[in-house]
């Protein structure tokens, strides 16, 4: 069996099959995240785009492989399958937080490979602009230390990690998670040519509104910023304003082949 087919499978979920879609949307979770945190978003977009979720390894079904802490190495696993052969849809990337670094990581590369998988927009969510990186070491912290910061930023998590058993099981995959977003250094190059649609809750104590604007800067494309009542987790909260505002820019996208 092929095994690119395999890895695939493994690493992008599709929780809604929408073939007939125009646009396949990948999105990248959190840290500490799974791909499951997609799929309301995946319920509410069909038909407007098939949504691939990003199962990173260490969490869920793929707890007993070992995270990968590092965003160089998330990019060489991830990149090689996202151009699939027979489907030639333009390809739309979100990502929350740690996984906004890397959907913008991820759309850099594709656009340095050029062709069809350059992505078409992406939709970048509760991440500060790389020029106002912080050098934090979140990573470097106990388990309650984590813990700390995870209550910080709301969200599900806080009362489910008080379990000592669920906190042992998962606290690998955030930590490494953590590891991968803290040691993430931007090396500066070319801006995108896509689209950018940054999105942020307006109480975010880990990216200020004007820390999310800055990257504005990051492209050539149109740059759109939406801003939400909430915190960290506003997209948990505000689920259908968000869903709307990604259904929007999706269904303003020009249609290959028609038109100029």
């Amino acid at each position: 069996m092929d095994h690119h087919v395999d890895e695939r499978d493994l690493w992008l979920r599709c929780f809604v099959p929408a073939p007939d879609s125009p646009t396949r949307l990948i999105c990248f979770p959190h840290a500490g995240g799974s791909a499951s945190a997609y799929h309301t978003l995946s319920v509410a977009l069909a038909p407007t785009a098939e949504v691939f979720a990003v199962q990173y390894p260490g969490r869920q079904d793929r707890r007993n492989e070992p995270c990968i802490d590092n965003v160089p190495e998330l990019l060489d696993r991830l990149v090689p399958l996202l151009s699939t052969p027979g489907d030639e849809r333009p390809l739309a990337l979100f990502g929350h937080s740690m996984g906004a670094t890397l959907a913008y990581e991820v759309a850099r590369r594709l656009q340095e490979l050029g062709g069809a998988a350059e992505p078409v927009i992406v939709f970048l969510s509760g991440r500060r602009a790389p020029h106002f990186e912080r050098g934090e070491t979140v990573h470097l912290r106990d388990d309650q230390g984590i813990l700390r910061e995870l209550e910080l930023l709301g969200g599900s998590v806080g009362a489910a990690l008080r379990d000592p058993e669920i906190l042992q099981m998962v606290m690998p995959a955030i930590r490494g998670d953590y590891r991968a977003a803290e040691t993430y250094v931007h090396v500066p190059g070319p801006p995108l040519r896509s689209p950018v649609v940054a999105l942020t809750g307006d109480r975010d104590p880990r990216a200020s509104v004007g820390e999310v604007e800055g990257w504005r800067r990051y492209t050539e494309g149109p740059f759109s910023q939406h801003v939400f009542e909430g915190g960290h987790f506003y997209l948990n909260d505000q689920a259908e304003a968000v869903q709307e505002t990604v259904r929007r820019h999706l269904s303003a996208l020009p249609v290959p082949g028609v038109g100029a």
